[in-house]
């Protein structure tokens, strides 16, 4: 029989995944997804949580997307430069989805869970980014998140990204601030701060491992 691995246990079986995408706006199905970025945790040889894999990729508006000036202007964002290199998106999801289905089978867990700073935000993009690439495997849980702002809010008394990195004694640097790799990987400092300072409790019971008949 396989020993299930130490981080299968953590979270019910579900692999923390942080994620940050920018947007051309605030509406899934009308404004484009222009960049994700998607950082694999693993447990460390002492139980501790840190960044295994870090993916990254810039995303071509899909056709008929709109694009907000003002978000534009927020994240600095050139849509049409041909610096991005950015993908079409069922290419740029492929491309993310790739090692965290990987990373799900080799952790022993059952699925990945999505981690992010105001995480419905990033899940509602990525499930919109779906549908319209008819991707089958969602490798994320449909819609339970992992949020670091209820988490922040709760372990530091901030629920502003910046502002909880810095009080958990965490480096940041505005000038990098909102591109997706530079957030998801604060995003992951933060959780993984977070997680570690926070010993999980009591030991497995029955309560713990019996499925509930309404249990996803």
């Amino acid at each position: 029989m396989r020993q299930e691995q130490p981080l299968a246990n953590r979270f019910r079986g579900y692999l923390p995944v942080v994620v940050d995408i920018e947007s051309g706006g605030f509406d899934p199905s009308r404004h484009a997804l222009l960049e994700i970025a998607a950082i694999i945790l693993q447990m460390n040889a002492e139980g501790m949580l840190e960044i295994a894999t870090t993916h990254h990729c810039h995303v071509a508006p899909f056709a008929a997307a709109e694009l907000d000036p003002k978000a534009l202007a927020f994240t600095g964002i050139d849509p049409h430069s041909p610096l991005r290199g950015a993908l079409p998106e069922r290419e740029a999801l492929t491309q993310i989805f790739t090692p965290i289905r990987h990373a799900v089978k080799t952790s022993g867990c059952k699925r990945a869970i999505l981690v992010g700073h105001n995480a419905a935000f990033d899940l509602a993009f990525i499930h919109a980014a779906v549908h319209r690439s008819g991707i089958k495997r969602n490798p994320f849980h449909l819609f339970s998140t992992l949020d670091t702002v209820s988490l922040a809010g709760v372990a530091l008394g901030q629920t502003v990204l910046a502002r909880a990195v810095q009080c958990a004694g965490l480096e940041w640097d505005h000038r990098q601030a909102h591109s997706a790799l530079y957030d998801a990987e604060k995003t992951a400092q933060l959780f993984c701060h977070l997680v570690n300072r926070w010993p999980r409790g009591g030991g497995s019971s029955e309560a713990e491992t019996k499925p509930l008949p309404f249990e996803n």
